[in-house]
């Protein structure tokens, strides 16, 4: 069993397996599946997923369900896209549950879909500090604790940070920040174990993390430090824990951020810039093979990005 990770009998399936396992994720904001032309198409997104690889983890930004006056009318999201995805369990967690004044639910938020095995799922809603100045809504990060074949027990993050407001994205960052080591010293130092059939079973608990999804900001913005930020190991006598990193520089060293945001759609600005990231933990690191920006797709306002990792 890797280091890290709970020596639980009943989690035999998070154990390292011998061979070469690739692990593809795909993580791209949707704008609720609605493309430039205006149509909303959720078949059209799985698609041109599929067409940068034959994804392990798929990690969508902005899914609706219930919001039939937004544009493009999107239908319930998290069910198109189920029936899409045989074969792949899908985890929504909506940032934004609300309802109308005739009692109709309205959810919006993150998807992770994936093939692989899942021992847990956690929703954190983010802090969303008062901010009178401008609109914000409601932010949160889904976590998906899965198996992969090579890499053992990993923790797949995805969220979606505020765009309009500074103040609430940089509180966000460093909520990430502080979710990312917490769940490094629970790997470190695990909970008692009791096998008891109860919620008190032992979890599968991994300092192996990735982050992604959008992130409202530029590699400049001071909240794209503050994810990076090291931190120490509480219970572990203060040593360091795995901190997450941008993937791109790691692969691409000084070369600029491809853009995922602002390339055909000038609605926010007249440049484009990259506001999508994939971050990976200090053990990932060595397993990076590589990062892609797909610059060609307008099935939605922004550009997927694909990361492949090493088995």
């Amino acid at each position: 069993m890797q280091r890290g990770v709970t020596d639980a009998a009943s989690y035999t399936d998070f154990e390292i397996k011998e061979g070469s396992h690739p692990m593809k994720l795909v993580t791209w904001n949707t704008q609720w599946c609605r493309g430039l032309d205006g149509m909303v198409n959720t078949k059209r997104i799985v698609e041109g997923a599929r067409a940068m690889a034959d994804f392990d983890v798929l990690c969508l930004q902005e899914i609706a369900s219930g919001y039939t006056r937004m544009p493009g009318a999107p239908g319930d999201q998290p069910a198109e896209l189920r029936a899409l995805l045989p074969g792949f369990q899908l985890f929504f967690g909506a940032a934004v549950e609300e309802f109308d004044t005739e009692g109709r639910r309205m959810r919006f938020g993150n998807l992770v879909a994936t093939r692989l095995p899942v021992a847990q799922v956690r929703h954190h809603p983010l802090p969303w500090p008062a901010d009178p100045a401008v609109s914000t809504m409601p932010r949160m990060c889904t976590v998906v604790t899965l198996s992969s074949p090579g890499l053992g027990a990993l923790r797949v993050m995805t969220t979606h940070l505020e765009y309009y407001s500074a103040r609430q994205r940089s509180a966000q960052a460093r909520a990430l920040c502080a979710l990312h080591a917490e769940a490094c010293e629970q790997a470190e130092a695990p909970p008692k174990a009791e096998y008891d059939h109860s919620p008190f079973q032992p979890k599968p608990h991994t300092q192996q993390a990735i982050l992604c999804g959008d992130f409202n900001m530029q590699a400049t913005d001071p909240a794209y430090a503050e994810i990076q930020q090291p931190f120490a190991l509480a219970g572990a006598g203060g040593a360091p824990g795995s901190r997450l990193q941008d993937a791109w520089p790691i692969m691409h060293g000084q070369r600029p951020h491809e853009p995922t945001f602002r390339l055909f759609d000038k609605q926010y600005g007249p440049d484009p810039a990259a506001f999508d990231f994939v971050f990976v933990s200090d053990p990932l690191v060595p397993r990076l093979r590589r990062i892609e920006v797909d610059g060609r797709t307008q099935a939605s306002d922004h550009q997927p990005v694909l990361v492949d990792l090493e088995g």
